[in-house]
């Protein structure tokens, strides 16, 4: 994937991982690009090693990957600021 595509799906999953665990978050846009780009990787990471396929590209299943990925980086983000 291109490094648009990371951003774009970095977005989209760290926007609805915020839509699902409302709350007061420190940092804008940015940083939820980035909770979303790292919950990527951490998602594509965990899925592969569960045998769910990793973040391959910009679909639904590497969409919910991600968003997942980003939920836990958002759980552990609120835990330790």
């Amino acid at each position: 994937m291109g490094i648009l595509a990371w951003i774009l799906l970095g977005l989209v999953a760290g926007a609805l991982a915020k839509w699902i665990m409302p709350g007061p978050d420190p940092g804008g846009w940015i940083v939820t690009i980035l909770i979303g780009i790292v919950g990527a990787v951490i998602g594509g990471f965990i899925g592969g090693a569960l045998g769910f396929g990793g973040v391959d590209g910009f679909n639904i299943g590497s969409i919910l990957i991600a968003v997942l990925g980003a939920i836990v980086l958002l759980f552990l983000y609120r835990k330790l600021a």
